[in-house]
C-alpha cells in the first residue's frame, strides 16, 4: 500500500471516530442528566474522555505522516506507537474509574444511600443507539487498522469495541433499573471495566514493544531465508536482524558468497537480495546487505563465513 494512501486512511479513521465520540458524548451526557440515568451519564463521561484522547491521537497521526529528514531517516512512523500508548493509558484509567464508581454505587445501594428510581425510556433508546453506532465503528476501524497495520488505529478500534460493552452495560442497567433492580447497573459496569482493563493492558504491551524495538518474530526470519536462499551466488545466510519503525521494517542481512568473486559480482548479488526482499515483503522500507567470503582453502578473517568444505564443493557442482 502506498504510504500516502495508508496515512490518509489512518487519519480518516481517527477523525471519523473523533466526530462520532463528540456527538455521542454530547447526546449521552445531556440525556443522562435529563433522563435521570446514572448509567448513561457515566457512559457519556466515558465518551467525553474518548474525545480528549482522540484529539491527542489525531495530532500524533499528523506528525507520523511527516516525510523522512536528517534526524529521522526512516520517517516518523513511530509516532503511531506513541499514539497507541496514549490510547492504552486512557483506556486503563477509564477502566479503573468505572470499576471504582461501580463498586461505590453497589455499596451505596446496599447501605440504603442510593435513591435511584429508574431512568426515562429515552435513555434506554440512546443506549441502544450507541451500541449500534459503536458496533459499526468497531468493524470499520479494525478493518482499516489491519489493512494499514497502524497500531494507533487498531487501538482506537479496540476502544470502540470497549464502548460497545460499556453501552451494553448501560442498556442492561437502565432496563433492570426501570424494572426495580437498580443494583444490576453498577454490577454490570464493574464486569465491563475488567474487560476494558484487559484491552488497555494488551494495547500498552504491543505498542511499547514497537517503541522498544522488539525484534520481529521467527516467521519474518523464515520468510527472509526462503526468499534469499534460492538467489544464485548466495552460499549461506549468516545473520538476519530486523528493526521496527512503526509498521515498517528495516532489515540487516549478512550473506556468504564465493570469496574468489570480484567486488562487482558480490555487489550484484547483494543488490539482488535487497531488491528481492523489498519487492516481496510488505512494509519493508530498507534492506542493508553485507556479504562475506567463503574460503575454506584460504585464510580466514573475522568476517569470513565458515562452511564445511564438502558443503562448498556441493554448491560448486550446482
Amino acid at each position: 500500500m502506498i504510504h500516502k494512501l495508508r496515512n490518509r486512511k489512518s487519519i480518516l479513521a481517527v477523525y471519523i471516530g473523533l466526530a462520532a465520540n463528540f456527538f455521542l458524548a454530547a447526546l449521552k451526557t445531556s440525556i443522562g442528566i435529563l433522563g435521570h440515568s446514572p448509567a448513561l451519564l457515566a457512559d457519556g463521561i466515558n465518551s467525553t474522555s474518548d474525545v480528549a484522547y482522540g484529539i491527542v491521537v489525531s495530532v500524533f497521526m499528523r506528525l507520523s505522516g511527516k516525510p523522512p529528514d536528517e534526524d529521522h531517516p526512516y520517517g516518523h512512523s513511530q509516532m503511531e506507537s506513541i499514539a497507541a500508548v496514549v490510547v492504552g493509558a486512557f483506556i486503563i484509567t477509564t477502566a479503573i474509574a468505572i470499576f471504582w464508581n461501580s463498586v461505590n454505587n453497589v455499596y451505596n445501594l446496599y447501605a440504603g444511600k442510593g435513591d435511584f428510581s429508574g431512568a426515562a425510556l429515552i435513555a434506554l433508546w440512546v443506549a441502544l443507539f450507541t451500541v449500534a453506532v459503536k458496533i459499526q465503528l468497531t468493524i470499520w476501524t479494525l478493518k482499516i487498522g489491519r489493512q494499514t497495520r497502524n497500531t494507533a488505529v487498531l487501538a482506537l478500534g479496540f476502544d470502540h469495541r470497549n464502548d460497545v460493552f460499556s453501552a451494553l452495560a448501560a442498556t442492561i442497567g437502565i432496563s433492570f433499573g426501570r424494572l426495580g433492580y437498580p443494583w444490576v447497573d453498577p454490577l454490570a459496569g464493574a464486569i465491563v471495566s475488567l474487560i476494558i482493563l484487559h484491552t488497555g493492558i494488551v494495547i500498552l504491551r504491543e505498542s511499547t514493544s514497537d517503541l522498544m524495538d522488539t525484534i520481529p518474530g521467527k516467521n519474518l526470519a523464515k520468510q527472509i531465508t526462503g526468499l534469499v536462499t534460492p538467489i544464485q551466488g548466495v552460499r549461506e545466510i549468516g545473520e538476519i536482524h530486523a528493526h521496527r519503525f512503526g509498521p515498517y521494517l528495516v532489515a540487516n542481512v549478512t550473506i556468504c558468497v564465493d570469496g574468489y568473486l570480484s567486488v562487482a559480482k558480490g555487489d550484484k548479488i547483494a543488490t539482488q537480495v535487497e531488491n528481492t526482499l523489498m519487492a516481496n515483503i510488505e512494509f519493508m522500507r530498507k534492506v542493508h546487505v553485507h556479504y562475506h567470503p567463503v574460503n575454506p582453502n584460504a585464510f580466514q578473517t573475522r568476517d569470513s563465513c565458515s562452511l564445511p568444505s564438502e558443503t562448498l564443493l556441493e554448491k560448486n557442482k550446482n
